[in-house]
Formats: structure tokens, sequence, C-alpha cells
């Protein structure tokens, strides 16, 4: 039997922001019978469930929508976790495993702050390989800066034209009303900001939010009936790299090198043919490696690239119209919040951030400390 193609077929996010009266399964369970409503579709449509952020996350799930799942996925590798998932339920779609398949995300991260409710860190206790780093104040974000420092070091590349994507991420905030942060950001702002982790003031650090979202993905006899656009995916590729800073091979290159070029292969495209890129931002050096290494901008150039606007409203590749995870929404882990907004921009339906003609998305999504990126593209016919 030849493959089927895939497409996302729904898309919705949770309550999002500061949502201290709903738990993280809450949170899933209104995302998914949002999506399931942009879709057309009914709970007994689906047949295979993804999820993570809980203990059982896709059985838990599906106990909760009244399911009992055929397939289901509960990959967790950090924020690039729904597009590995992604990828899974569309090989089993595209081998006729399953039809549909619904993939949700919840988190009350921001809330759970608030009420000192999230537990520390237990790999050193555990054993595991982030016990040689975090005896010492490794922390995520003093990684993410670390890797800033590398790159400013080898390349020239200063804080200015770092804070440039928080500048950016922020004028995309103020087209959408849905984001958390809408105010308008300077570079003098970014660089009076608290500092967290040298070069890093708050402003170069996404957001601590709650929220979730989902999708849904449809076999594409199935897609054609509903009453939606279909986003196809055309191609897409995962790649895995390290845990400790100390095994990473060059910590200027993420391992989206790998993965883009894959997936650029697969959908049989360039990085110049993209009209929109919702790339991972959880901190400034996050986005910058991205944007070296799926080849928008060459290697060593990305901060002169997002310092000429290239990433802003009217630059040359709009870059998360949401506001990304700097200035919209990040309750954790955000890989979802990319596949949703994706599924907005492709349909034309994202208001007044709507990027003109879009018509070709690149998604990809960075997990732990650039140890696990997944890249996907998407398109409409």
């Amino acid at each position: 039997m030849p493959e089927r193609r895939v497409a996302l077929v729904g898309a919705a996010l949770s309550d999002c922001g500061s949502v201290p009266e709903k738990t993280a399964l809450q949170l899933m369970h209104q995302s998914s019978v949002r999506a399931l409503a942009d879709a057309g579709l009914s709970k007994s449509d689906i047949d295979g469930l993804g999820a993570h952020g809980l203990t059982l996350a896709p059985i838990e799930i599906g106990e909760s929508l009244g399911l009992q799942p055929a397939w289901f996925d509960g990959t967790n590798v950090g924020g690039s976790s729904w597009e590995v998932q992604a990828q899974h339920a569309a090989a089993a779609i595209a081998a006729g495993e399953i039809d549909v398949a619904l993939l949700t995300y919840g988190s009350t991260a921001r809330s759970d702050a608030k009420r000192q409710a999230r537990a520390a860190a237990t790999a050193v206790n555990r054993g595991g390989p982030l016990a040689f780093e975090l005896p010492y104040g490794h922390t995520v974000i003093s990684k993410y800066a670390m890797v800033a420092r590398r790159h400013m070091h080898e390349y020239g590349t200063t804080v200015e034209q770092l804070a440039e994507i928080a500048v950016a991420a922020h004028e995309w905030a103020q087209l959408n009303p849905d984001a958390f942060d809408r105010r308008k950001v300077t570079i003098d702002d970014v660089a009076s900001a608290r500092m967290i982790a040298e070069p890093f003031t708050a402003l170069h650090c996404c957001l601590r939010t709650d929220g979730g979202g989902a999708i849904v993905l449809a076999a594409e006899d199935r897609a054609r009936e509903l009453d939606v656009e279909p986003v196809w995916i055309l191609g897409a590729a995962h790649r895995g790299s390290h845990v400790n800073m100390a095994s990473w091979r060059d910590m200027t290159e993420s391992p989206c090198v790998y993965s883009g070029a894959t997936a650029f292969r697969r959908a049989g495209v360039e990085p110049a043919d993209i009209d929109v890129a919702l790339l991972y931002d959880s901190f400034t050096s996050t986005l910058l490696l991205t944007l070296e290494g799926l080849g928008f901008c060459a290697r060593g150039e990305g901060g002169p690239f997002v310092a000429s606007g290239a990433i802003a409203p009217g630059g040359s590749l709009p870059v998360n119209p949401d506001g990304g995870g700097l200035a919209a929404c990040h309750p954790g882990m955000r890989g979802m919040f990319l596949l949703v907004e994706a599924v907005r921009q492709l349909r034309g339906e994202a208001g007044d951030r709507q990027v003109k003609d879009a018509r070709l998305a690149c998604v990809n999504a960075t997990g732990g400390f650039f140890s696990a990126v997944s890249t996907m593209v998407l398109g409409v016919d």
C-alpha cells in the first residue's frame, strides 16, 4: 500500500498566560477539545494520542477525553517533543496504522512557580549525566549564556545584536492580542533589565507562563473531507546531540544543521523558499544558532542578520509572528506553540500579525540544551 500524505487539520491553544485555576491536565483537555472543534472532528474520530507533561500523559488525557487510543506516544525530549511526536504520528498515519491523531500539551509552570510547587532538578541524586554539571551551578540559563559568549568570541557577535532578537519578538507581540508581554522594548531596555546570567538580562530569556496547545493530524482522504484547509507535512527530521555541554562538539553549531538539511531535502525546498519561520526562542542565543543552522543566514552572520531587521515585522524572514517564547507564551516547553502558529499562518488566520501570502513554513524546535532538535517543513496547496 502506498504511503498516504498527512496534514495538520486542527490547531488550538488553551487559556494561556496566568491560569492558576486550572491544572496541566485541564489545559490539555481544553486545548484538545478546541483543536477537535477547529478541525470539525469529534472525539470518536481520534485513534491516536500523543502527549507529554504528566506521568502517563497520553493515557491520562485519553481517559479525560473518554478514549482508549490504539496508538499513543509519550516521547519526551524537551521542547522539541511535539515535533518528534508529530513525525511519529505522521509515520503511523502514512503507513495506515491509524487515520487521525491528536497531540496535546499543558503546563502550569508560572502558577507552580508562584506556589513554589516546582521541584528542583534531581539529576544529581539519580546519578544521571547532568550530575557532572549541576553541582557546580551550571543552570539551564547559564548553558545558553555560555553559547552566546562562545558565539561572541568566535564571530564578533555583540550583545546588542542578540538584543535585537528580543526587540523583534516584542514588536510581533504587539500585533498579537493574546501575547503575554506586549510592551514595546528597545535595545536599551534589554540592556538595562535585571542581569540573569552574563551576558543575558531577563529580556534575553523566555517568559514563564501557563498554557497548553493541541494539534490534529489526519490522512489525506480524511483531511479532504473536512471543511478546513489542510496544512501538509512536506518534510521532517530530527537530530540528537548531547546532554553535558562538554560533550557538544561545537558550541556554535545547533544540531538543526543536520535535521534542517534533511527536512528541506525531503520537502524539495530551500531555506530561501520559506515564507514564515517558527523557531524555538527559549533564549536569544537559541534563535541565533537556529537561524544559522537552518541556512537562513551564513554561519557567524546571525548577529548582522537580526540587526538588519530581517526577522521583525516587515523583514525578509518573518520569525515567530505570535511573539515567540520571549514575548507571547512559554510554559516550559514551547514546541507545540510553534505548530499551532504555523497552522494559523498558513491558513491566513493570524489577524494583524498575518504574514502576507504565507504558503510555506519552517518549524524548528529545540529541546534541552541544544540536545534534541526537530525540523518540519509545512505547506498548503
